[in-house]
């Protein structure tokens, strides 16, 4: 085996050293899934991704995504920073979109000149509500910080999280997970990881400011999440959080932990089925290779 190349990504980044970091391994098809996992762990990113191929498999390529503790079937920032390396650093012309091959399905993303790139994420699940009162403990909030007029909620487009409105960007800055209480928590949930959001932001022009906690994947903060983002708009549009059945927005995460990212969502709602695209731009800030 030839030392294995990879490339590290800076995903829903507007510049060098923002947004969440990523590598990618542009040739793992002698990997085994022991090694994806001991490489994810040595990376200590939320995740690294692992491209089986150069050449493409019944219309996409065949990708594999780890976190430091276990492999996932979908993550969003993975699948915008992964197609940017297979457009720039191994097709290395210039194209107007491709798929990736996940264990969660089919994903497409297109590019656009600007730099931007969008994901189809699949189709929104909604499961179960949640205590508010249960959510502001495992928080460590009061019960006022959460917003009552939406509800607490499991969704998932690929991977599950807990999605919970809260009413003030202060409150979401004092958010802290208390582990005992979100061990406790998800022991009844399918999602394992907490994403939170208010209508206040850090910067003008965007519309929403959220936080991801993963402890159970071993991210105990993320500073961008797609996956996450894409739940949101669902939700978003489900609940007419802004009102109608349509929205386009953009979404900021990562202050809290020094790593300023943006994120575009845009959903609609038609015939009880919702569409969402989740959109932001990777900038390779390095390449190198294991030895």
């Amino acid at each position: 085996m030839n030392n294995p190349e990879f490339y590290i990504v800076d995903v829903f980044a507007e510049r060098k050293y923002e947004g969440n970091q990523l590598a990618v391994f542009s040739d793992a098809s002698d990997f085994s899934s022991r090694m994806m996992q001991g490489i994810a762990r040595e990376m200590n990113f939320s995740e690294t991704t692992f491209i089986l191929s150069g050449k493409e498999n019944d219309g996409g390529y065949d990708v594999r995504i780890f976190t430091p503790f276990e492999e996932v079937p979908f993550a969003g920032h993975p699948v915008l920073g992964t197609a940017h390396v297979i457009r720039t650093g191994i097709l290395k012309t210039p194209c107007e979109g491709l798929c990736l091959n996940l264990k969660a399905g089919k994903i497409p993303v297109t590019f656009e000149e600007n730099g931007m790139s969008w994901m189809k994420q699949l189709e929104p699940e909604f499961g179960s509500t949640l205590d508010a009162g249960e959510i502001a403990g495992v928080l460590g909030l009061g019960d006022s910080d959460v917003d009552g007029r939406f509800p607490a909620e499991e969704v998932s487009t690929g991977l599950p999280f807990i999605i919970v409105p809260l009413r003030t960007i202060d409150a979401l800055k004092r958010a802290r997970i208390n582990r005992e209480k979100l061990s406790r928590l998800i022991e009844k949930t399918k999602a394992k990881m907490v994403f939170i959001f208010c209508p206040e932001t850090h910067e003008p022009g965007n519309h929403v400011s959220c936080r991801m906690f993963g402890d159970d994947f071993g991210i105990t903060e993320d500073p961008a999440t797609g996956s996450a983002n894409g739940c949101l708009a669902g939700y978003l549009v489900r609940h007419g959080y802004f009102g109608g059945k349509e929205l386009c927005i953009r979404s900021e995460q990562g202050y809290e932990i020094g790593r300023p990212s943006l994120l575009y969502l845009k959903a609609s709602e038609k015939e009880g089925k919702i569409a969402i695209l989740v959109g932001g731009k990777s900038i390779i800030v390095a390449k190198g290779e294991f030895v």
